[in-house]
């Protein structure tokens, strides 16, 4: 009488990688980040990029740091504006003008006039 075992399983199923094996959703709250970099920044958004967790995950580090095409991006906010122009009043001075155009020139007046 031959008695066939049962031991030797299928291995098939045990060799697939983990991601072919799972693919996870993307999250809500990471498919509206990477819907404001892709409205700051100009890209466009692939669909089948916002199906796979990875696949945005990969899009949202290779885009954050993308430059802006928002030719406003770079200027002063509005409570940095109120500010130095609340600065200006006290010390009776102007703000300079190209102070209005960079961020970063609004941030140097502040500093250096409070």
């Amino acid at each position: 009488m031959q008695q066939s075992s049962s031991v030797g399983t299928d291995n098939g199923a045990l060799n697939t990688s983990s991601n072919d094996y799972h693919r996870l959703p993307v999250t809500e709250k990471q498919l509206n980040f990477a819907r404001q970099i892709s409205f700051r920044t100009g890209q466009v958004l692939p669909w089948e990029t916002q199906q796979d967790r990875q696949a945005l995950s990969r899009w949202i580090d290779e885009n954050r740091e993308a430059p802006s095409s928002n030719k406003f991006a770079n200027y002063p906010s509005s409570k940095q504006v109120a500010f130095a122009e609340r600065i200006a009043r006290y010390k009776r001075s102007d703000v300079p003008p190209e102070c209005f155009r960079d961020r970063g020139l609004m941030s140097l007046w502040i500093d250096s006039n409070k």
